[in-house]
């Protein structure tokens, strides 16, 4: 997360980003930010941190390709994922509707919260304590099968809300 956000954008479009998503907390006016998005050509996305009403976000739906739901807040790794955060992408994907707007979290995705995550409407997830835990660069096989273990609870969860 950066604040201001908006002095950045044109620096992030010209350096290839395919999607900039800007903090709802980042600035005064985040229509505004999502409009300069828009403007790059790139999408764009609108993100929430865990102490943000998801309500605020229903009047710039129609401006945004994806919902970042952040269920940690933003500053640093390895923090213990914010159990609220699933009734929050619940809100998300209800105030969606069928928009075809991706709802992704950061924060404390791993085996044991991806599957409430996905029951609830996410459909890309951020993972990094999970992923690097317990690997090294003697041993980064372990990232391989953390990977696959987040996959297969995510997939768990698809085939039982099915």
């Amino acid at each position: 997360m950066i604040a201001p956000v908006d002095p950045y954008i044109e620096a992030y479009a010209e350096a290839g980003a395919d999607m900039i998503v800007a903090h709802w907390e980042a600035g005064p006016h985040p229509h505004r930010t999502l409009q300069a998005i828009k403007a790059t050509g790139k999408k764009c996305g609108i993100s929430l941190n865990p102490g943000t009403p998801a309500s605020v976000i229903s009047e710039l739906l129609d401006l945004v390709d994806m919902v970042l739901v952040m269920s940690v807040n933003p500053g640093f790794g390895g923090q213990k994922f914010i159990p609220s955060s699933v009734a929050k992408v619940a809100q998300v994907r209800e105030m969606i509707g069928d928009r075809p707007i991706h709802i992704q979290v950061d924060g404390g995705v791993d085996p044991t919260t991806v599957g409430p995550l996905v029951a609830a409407g996410a459909d890309c997830f951020v993972a990094g304590s999970a992923v690097f835990k317990g690997g090294s660069v003697d041993n980064p096989g372990v990232y391989g099968d953390n990977i696959r273990a987040i996959r297969a609870a995510a997939e768990a969860a698809l085939k039982k809300a099915a």
